[in-house]
């Protein structure tokens, strides 16, 4: 074990704590969840919040393991994508843009570098 493989560790966890706090929201706030949803002309607003909690739950714990880590960086990076353009593109959404355009940096180099070696695949490269 490494300091790049610890710095990977940390690195996982701190991007997706965010998507798994944000599930949890959803959870416990379903109803306000869909209100703030059609709020923003959403169409099937459950269907797409179940959606919404299944990817940022699964992806999430898909990075934390370090087990098909570029699987669930992608469905995050894409979900963010979208919720981004959604939810932040309004001028007063600037910080929020750009946080969500840092967290998507974050995605995009485990698609790339993989989880490190303190995973379940074992391997940056894997």
């Amino acid at each position: 074990m490494d300091t790049d493989d610890v710095l990977a560790l940390v690195g996982r966890l701190f991007v997706a704590i965010i998507f798994l706090a944000s599930a949890f929201g959803k959870i416990t706030n379903f109803d306000g969840t869909l209100q703030f949803m059609e709020s923003h002309g959403m169409p099937a607003v459950n269907l797409l919040c179940v959606a919404a909690i299944a990817i940022e739950a699964l992806g999430s714990i898909a990075v934390i393991l370090g087990y098909k880590t570029r699987w669930g960086a992608a469905a995050l990076a894409v979900y963010l994508v979208a919720a981004t353009w959604v939810f932040h593109t309004g001028p007063d959404q600037r910080i929020q843009l750009l946080k969500n355009l840092a967290i998507l940096g974050g995605l995009l180099n485990l698609i790339a570098r993989g989880p490190g070696g303190i995973s379940l695949e074992g391997g940056g490269k894997a």
